[in-house]
């Protein structure tokens, strides 16, 4: 049976051959050194580089070049923002402050901090100081107001895929790249997607986090490239940080789709490890700026 089989294959093959005149349009050899390279590893060695990037990064102390971009296709109109350089300090377990400056004068536009339950952004040129939890999700109509601080934390500050989650492995081909991917789920007999976490397998290097929330929505795309050797404060750093990561990728695209913005950071200086006290997150009321607490029910409507 086994050759009647390729018999019957191999002259299915052939009748294709001549109909489509037997003849090779093009024929290309691609050089060795062009090829690329598809490296292999296992679920659970990728879990294991993962989570050793993940809790190995306690803080980050960073300077970007930042390009906001706000709207869509799809809600019809795209608001593109000059860069501005950013000022950008994370650490665990959920800390984040950003401050904005614009080119060359080097006037802050935004300083925007959060806790991990509360955010506050300053926006001295508005004279406007907004403040509100971060659980709140209400979308204003000018996508770039969306932004708040927590939705870098994420990007920035991977969480561990624990030992109790339940994990997908799957490969995901197409004509550019190859990629491992590693889905990770939440819940137990109606399970939902949690996050995917994608490899290069070019240099098993994370290249991409999708996160999801309730229902399957996508909440963020972030991906991330041009991974470089950078500095730790091994000082300061102990445990699990003091053993890297060594490497931190220096271009960050990050998407939210149902906020309509999206962001990418161009690393130009960054410092791992760092021990940032807590001051340094601190953001106060700006004297005599007008205080918008989101999610209020008296909250003013912003023009």
């Amino acid at each position: 049976m086994r050759r009647v089989r390729r018999c019957l294959m191999a002259a299915t093959v052939a009748a294709i051959c001549c109909g489509c005149g037997g003849a090779v349009r093009n024929h290309r050899d691609i050089p060795v050194a062009g090829r690329p390279v598809a490296k292999e590893a296992t679920k659970e060695e990728l879990l294991a580089k993962y989570n050793a990037c993940a809790e190995g990064l306690k803080s980050l102390n960073a300077t970007v070049e930042l390009k906001p971009t706000a709207g869509s296709k799809y809600s019809g109109v795209i608001d593109e923002y000059h860069e501005v350089k950013a000022f950008v300090l994370a650490a665990r377990p959920a800390w984040i402050r950003m401050i904005g400056q614009a080119p060359v004068i080097g006037k802050t536009v935004f300083d925007m901090t959060s806790d991990g339950e509360t955010f506050r952004v300053s926006i001295p040129t508005k004279n406007k100081f907004i403040l509100g939890s971060t659980t709140v999700e209400k979308a204003s109509q000018k996508p770039i107001e969306n932004l708040r601080p927590q939705h870098l934390v994420d990007a920035l500050l991977w969480p561990p895929v624990n030992k109790a989650e339940a994990v997908l492995f799957e490969e995901f081909n197409d004509e550019n790249a190859r990629y491992y991917v590693l889905t990770v789920l939440r819940g137990g007999y109606q399970a939902e997607i949690l996050r995917k976490i994608w490899f290069d397998r070019a240099d098993l290097q994370v290249s991409r986090i999708q996160t999801y929330g309730p229902k399957g929505t996508l909440v963020s795309d972030a991906r991330f490239s041009d991974w470089r050797g950078v500095i730790q404060d091994q000082e300061h750093a102990s445990g699990a940080a003091a053993a890297g990561p060594g490497e931190f990728p220096m271009a960050i695209r990050i998407e939210r789709p149902h906020d309509d913005y999206k962001l990418e950071l161009t690393v130009t200086k960054i410092m791992l490890n760092e021990d940032l006290g807590a001051d340094r997150f601190m953001l106060q009321q700006p004297v005599g700026s007008e205080l918008v607490q989101v999610g209020d029910p008296q909250e003013k409507k912003q023009p």
